[in-house]
């Protein structure tokens, strides 16, 4: 699907299948899901605009790149927390958003009840994560929110995707590049990807 990179590294895929398994436990469940979200951002991040530098090593001068831009990262509430402490780690300097999305289990739309975003978003380069990229509801109002703050230079983390969420995030917001771990079959009756990890905030939580 155009604008959609599914990363097939060895240690991705790895991790993918521990977190997939349902004998994970809460410990080491939290573990892989951090090592897997700082995977993906590296492969997400390979774009990111530089600029020339200078610097002075112990021996004498030396040319280099920084960093054009901030970066700005943005989990959705509440799995994507599970995330974010070992992006930070590979991240240091980012500076974080939050956007809370709760999902109607009857009709499957979502609801956003939380947002906290930096008001300078069109300066920035915006990571959004969340392991779970199921019908597209909770990615899209997430979307749309950035946007509404101003916010265009956008690309999305996901660890599991449905073809459903996908083919949706990408008739609302078809310019945002979605770097994903997998593409699973489908939706069941409840919204959830088929075969998936289960609900990632659940497990990520011990609930």
């Amino acid at each position: 699907m155009k604008g959609v990179t599914v990363i097939h590294h060895p240690l991705v895929q790895d991790a993918l299948t521990r977190l997939r398994d349902g004998e994970t436990g809460l410990a080491e469940f939290r573990r892989v899901l951090g090592q897997a979200g700082v995977m993906l951002v590296y492969e997400a991040t390979r774009s990111l605009n530089l600029k020339s530098a200078r610097v002075k090593t112990p021996l004498g001068p030396a040319r280099g790149v920084r960093l054009k831009d901030e970066i700005v990262l943005v989990p959705v509430l509440r799995a994507g927390l599970g995330m974010l402490q070992s992006v930070l780690e590979l991240l240091p300097e980012a500076r974080v958003g939050f956007i809370g999305v709760s999902r109607d289990e009857e009709t499957l739309e979502a609801r956003r009840y939380h947002a906290s975003l930096v008001r300078d978003l069109h300066r920035c380069e915006i990571v959004l994560i969340d392991p779970m990229l199921a019908t597209g509801g909770s990615a899209v109002a997430a979307l749309d929110l950035i946007r509404e703050r101003g916010g265009h230079r956008v690309r999305m983390v996901n660890l599991v995707a449905a073809p459903e969420g996908l083919a949706r995030v990408r008739r609302h917001h078809p310019r945002v590049p979605i770097f994903v771990a997998a593409i699973d079959r489908r939706l069941n009756r409840k919204g959830y990807i088929v075969p998936g990890l289960g609900d990632a905030g659940d497990r990520l939580f011990g609930i």
